[in-house]
């Protein structure tokens, strides 16, 4: 991802304001994207990250694991930098062509459709709870184990209760708790992993020359 000498200097300033965190440089480097995105620094105490969730998100990207977002705002906002990087593929729940279904929402039934088909992939829920919430079904039933999920939807409703089901899933997540979140949030945590991911990637290449 290229930054503008702009970024660089957000960065430094939200750095300053933080001065010292409990998160790993790893999990501070997606904290800071999330910040300077939304300018909102009470995510320093929101955002929740599973053990070895970027280690093995990392892998999981690495190998091309197949992506599989809510909404279209999350993969607009995520394809450049995958083109640049590692070229995973990338599927919209929205997108999915799914029969009609009254007990669930289009988004959560397109979510549920390509779970089942890529049930090992990595799945990113930035703005539907009720795809979060069929997604986190899926993972308590056993039918899929997921790479990563990451979980920001923001809501009064629900929203606060999947993230916590996701949160004591035994799968790496990525979360934010309570009411906030958003698609902006769950394309900063992305993007700021594929960089972190495909910087370490070339690292390790270069070195096994």
């Amino acid at each position: 991802m290229e930054w503008h000498p702009t970024d660089a200097q957000s960065l430094a300033m939200i750095d300053r304001e933080i001065n010292q965190t409990v998160f790993s440089p790893a999990e501070y480097e997606i904290v800071r994207r999330v910040i300077y995105q939304t300018a909102d620094f009470e995510y320093l105490s929101l955002l929740r990250f599973s053990e070895k969730a970027l280690q093995l998100g990392a892998a999981a990207l690495a190998a091309r694991s197949t992506l599989v977002v809510d909404v279209s705002m999350v993969q607009v906002g995520i394809v450049p930098n995958l083109q640049d990087t590692f070229a995973n593929p990338v599927y919209c729940g929205t997108q999915a062509i799914t029969r009609p279904q009254k007990a669930k929402t289009a988004t959560a039934w397109g979510i549920e459709t390509l779970a089942k088909r890529y049930p090992e992939g990595i799945f990113v829920v930035g703005e539907s709870q009720t795809a979060l919430t069929a997604l986190v079904e899926l993972v308590e039933e056993q039918q899929i184990n997921p790479a990563l999920v990451i979980g920001t939807p923001a809501g009064f409703i629900g929203a606060n209760v999947a993230k916590e089901r996701l949160q004591d899933a035994q799968i790496p997540n990525i979360t934010v708790d309570g009411r906030k979140g958003s698609a902006v949030v769950a394309v900063a945590i992305v993007n700021g992993l594929l960089d972190l991911s495909w910087q370490a990637y070339n690292q390790s290449k270069n070195g096994a020359r």
